[in-house]
């Protein structure tokens, strides 16, 4: 599962013309599943959310999670995460979960982040999707539960 986090000042999500999520400081989360996650890959991705630490404090080190400041999560699936342009220029898209197995993860991973108490908006699944945001930073973190660096 892969997970590219922006800490944002605002960021909202409009499907087929609808706006399905909006929030203010916090976390735009873009969230892919692969083929072969499990639970506990799911688990690693929500705790790594849930508990990154981007956001800084009085001394302005970035010691702070999105619990800690209040902000909330715009999470937005993205299967082009497990996109792979290793060999020629028209990416693989074979490493993503199909759609019946991507859908329930993606629903999955924003009821647990809304049971950590934060608030979780998101896109609509399997739509065109305009996603809109301002960066704050720019910080922007990768999160992969089996590479290793």
């Amino acid at each position: 599962m892969r997970a590219v986090v922006q800490r944002v000042s605002w960021a909202s999500v409009d499907a087929e013309g609808e706006r399905t999520g909006e929030i203010g400081k916090g976390f735009m989360v873009l969230l892919g599943v692969m083929e072969g996650d499990t639970d506990a890959d799911l688990d690693y991705i929500v705790k790594k959310i849930s508990g990154l630490r981007i956001f800084e404090d009085e001394q302005e080190k970035m010691n702070l999670s999105v619990g800690d400041v209040g902000g909330s999560i715009l999470l937005v699936s993205q299967f082009t995460l497990a996109g792979d342009a290793r060999h020629g220029n028209r990416p693989s898209f074979s490493h993503a979960a199909r759609p019946e197995t991507a859908e329930p993860m993606c629903e999955k991973a924003a009821s647990l982040l809304r049971g950590m108490g934060l608030k979780v908006e998101t896109g609509r699944f399997r739509t065109h999707m305009e996603v809109q945001l301002l960066n704050d930073g720019p910080v922007t973190i990768l999160l992969d539960s089996r590479r290793e660096f």
